[in-house]
């Protein structure tokens, strides 16, 4: 059995750090003399008395250490756990959510989906719209942090690869860990500062500018109003947000190499060509489908391919149209990007560039070996062999994304919704994307008509995508429990 008192210790000081995030928005509210203050302190005061317990409960006498099936506990606990405290400030305030509500938003925050289940965001305090955009962005950091620290050790899916990398002098971005993180938190910072002023000298308030920044480079697409991006209706602001978003969904060990001066490590890295390549060719493909189908202006066109396109492909979710007016061709292309992701390494969710490249390298190995039988030929990935145990993780890890998608779909159909919205609104929440398609989940509809079966369904599958699937179903083996 794991050893659960590292676990939470961890977990313990983990949600004192959120009680502190809530403060904020509670200084926010007060400043404005909105009530919705006293729910934040009083949420704050619930986090921190019971992080506070399981810090002093827990306190280890040396500094913790966790074996890797500890790990897998802590990584699916922290979340979880998380999540549901998360949830007190959208209980408590004016807005009132019921506890499936408030959960299926405070998830679809930490795991930078984006789908709401709010509706009137124009009309909420400022300190509930903060709220919403910080979720994003603690959980944002705390994905890539996990994705640099934790996954290469647990061998989820092919991480494995970038653990044994980082014991290259050439792939080395700091020699340890917590340096590593220290460095990618201020990448992370910068960026987000970078994205909030540029936005705020393109004309949007300092509020806004702020709440959309932190969603933007977590890859969210939480907004602070119901038209999400096109209520400004400003080409600056679309670039400028799209320029982020593709930041945001490109890998974060590579942007710190670069911020330290090794710029050509962007484009070096196989992931990172291959993940500019396939959003242009969308961007060019649907910019010409609304040039000659619906006659629309070259710049306008470009502008609104660029901008939906790129908020899709990286999972953010922001949008500036219903892009499902756009006809036929744009659905199927929308319903695509739906599943590929960003990189591994970013905020972005989806199956992940890297994995996609391995697999085409695979596939590619195998029908040169039907043509020489007899050569050696493994698969590489920048340049270098891949092993079997990565190959292996990367396949099992797409059969297990493809499986669970089906049989969410199944279950959503099971509950009497559309076949459109079943497959779309799965496809989403395990690609942590936030809108689907149809008249119910699709960029211009929300979340809050689905049957309360379905809004459990999608929340627990947001986890799953999130944490690599494997890092949770590792959980259900009666085997983990028992050796």
């Amino acid at each position: 059995m794991p050893d659960f008192r590292p676990v939470l210790f961890v977990i313990g000081i983990l949600l004192i750090a959120l009680a502190a995030a809530m403060l904020l928005p509670a200084a926010i509210d007060a400043l404005r003399d909105d009530p919705d203050w006293r729910a934040f302190v009083w949420s704050a005061g619930i986090t921190g008395a019971v992080g506070g317990a399981l810090m002093l409960g827990y306190r280890q006498p040396r500094t913790p250490a966790l074996s890797p099936r500890e790990g897998f506990v802590l990584t699916v606990m922290t979340w979880a756990t998380l999540c549901l405290f998360s949830t007190l400030p959208f209980m408590l305030s004016e807005i009132g959510l019921g506890f499936t509500d408030a959960f299926f938003e405070a998830m679809s925050g930490l795991t930078t989906t984006g789908a709401t289940v709010i509706v009137g965001l124009d009309q909420l305090s400022a300190g509930v719209l903060l709220w919403r955009a910080m979720l994003h962005w603690i959980g944002g950091i705390g994905i890539i942090v996990m994705a640099v620290a934790i996954l290469p050790i647990l061998r989820v899916g092919g991480m494995q690869l970038f653990r044994m990398e980082s014991t290259e002098k050439a792939e080395k971005v700091r020699p340890r860990v917590a340096q590593v993180a220290g460095l990618l938190i201020s990448v992370y910072v910068s960026l987000t500062t970078m994205c909030a002023v540029a936005l705020l000298i393109a004309g949007m308030g300092a509020f806004d500018a702020v709440a959309h920044a932190m969603s933007a480079i977590a890859t969210g697409g939480f907004s602070t109003h119901d038209a999400s991006v096109g209520f400004y209706d400003s080409p600056a602001i679309e670039w400028i947000l799209t320029v982020f978003m593709l930041i945001g969904g490109s890998t974060f060990v590579l942007l710190a190499r670069a911020a330290q001066g090794d710029i050509r490590a962007l484009f070096r890295d196989q992931q990172i060509r291959w993940y500019l390549i396939y959003i242009a060719a969308f961007v060019v493909a649907l910019a010409l489908w609304q040039i000659f189908a619906n006659d629309r202006p070259v710049r306008e066109a470009l502008r609104s391919s660029a901008f939906n396109v790129v908020s899709v492909a990286t999972t953010t979710g922001f949008v500036t149209e219903d892009y499902q007016l756009w006809g036929s061709f744009a659905l199927g292309a929308f319903m695509a990007l739906l599943f590929v992701g960003g990189c591994t390494g970013s905020t972005a969710g989806g199956i992940k560039v890297f994995r996609l490249c391995v697999l085409g390298s695979v596939a590619h190995r195998q029908i040169l070996h039907l043509v020489h039988p007899h050569r050696t030929l493994p698969p590489l990935y920048n340049g270098k062999p891949v092993s079997d145990e990565v190959v292996r993780s990367v396949l099992s890890f797409f059969a297990f994304y493809i499986g669970t998608y089906a049989l969410l779909s199944v279950a959503m159909t099971a509950l009497g919704l559309d076949l459109v919205t079943s497959l779309t609104s799965a496809a989403q929440a395990i690609g942590n994307v936030g809108p689907g398609l149809g008249p119910i989940v699709g960029p211009a509809g929300s979340y809050l008509p689905l049957p309360d079966a379905a809004k459990w369904l999608l929340s627990c599958t947001m986890l799953l995508g999130r944490l690599e699937l494997l890092t949770v179903l590792v959980l259900f083996s009666a085997t983990f429990w028992r050796g």
